[in-house]
């Protein structure tokens, strides 16, 4: 699961100047009032790999991640059971919305965590991340994943 490389902030609004991100399958952009963020990431996009999560791993880059990606929107709830380090679980709709923030998730529990009834995204960044930008509901995220109607378009 080491698979994630390199780091990358943009900031836009905050002592930076505007810049339009590469929409590509590594990288996860999230916009806001805070500005613009990127993130590298890597994909889980089956059962498989949404199951396998980021358990097991000890470290993760400042600005990585693991984005999950549903077929559609449903019911999600995550748990960190085997997951090493403090997680902030960013759960967002069809459109690339954010519609839950679940932060500084603790490391190796059980209890659920349920992110709504409509996601089909959520980006896993590490503890304490989204505080420190200033994430708030209702920010977008951009990715390939994130199909027409999205609320903040690749492209």
């Amino acid at each position: 699961m080491r698979r994630m490389i390199g780091w990358a902030l943009l900031l836009t609004g905050v002592g930076g100047t505007a810049w339009a991100a590469d929409c590509a399958e590594d990288r996860v952009t999230l916009r806001g009032s805070f500005g613009e963020a990127s993130f590298t990431v890597v994909v889980a996009d089956d059962a498989a790999e949404r199951a396998q999560g980021l358990m097991h791993v000890e470290e993760m880059d400042p600005f990585s991640g693991m984005l999950f990606v549903y077929e559609e929107p449903q019911p999600v709830a995550f748990w960190m059971e085997n997951t090493l380090i403090p997680l902030d679980m960013i759960f967002a709709d069809a459109t690339g919305t954010i519609t839950r923030i679940h932060a500084d998730a603790v490391p190796l529990d059980r209890t659920p965590i349920p992110g709504g009834d409509a996601v089909q995204f959520v980006l896993e960044i590490n503890g304490g991340m989204a505080a420190r930008l200033g994430l708030a509901v209702g920010d977008t995220l951009q990715h390939p994943a994130i199909g027409p109607g999205a609320a903040d378009p690749c492209g």
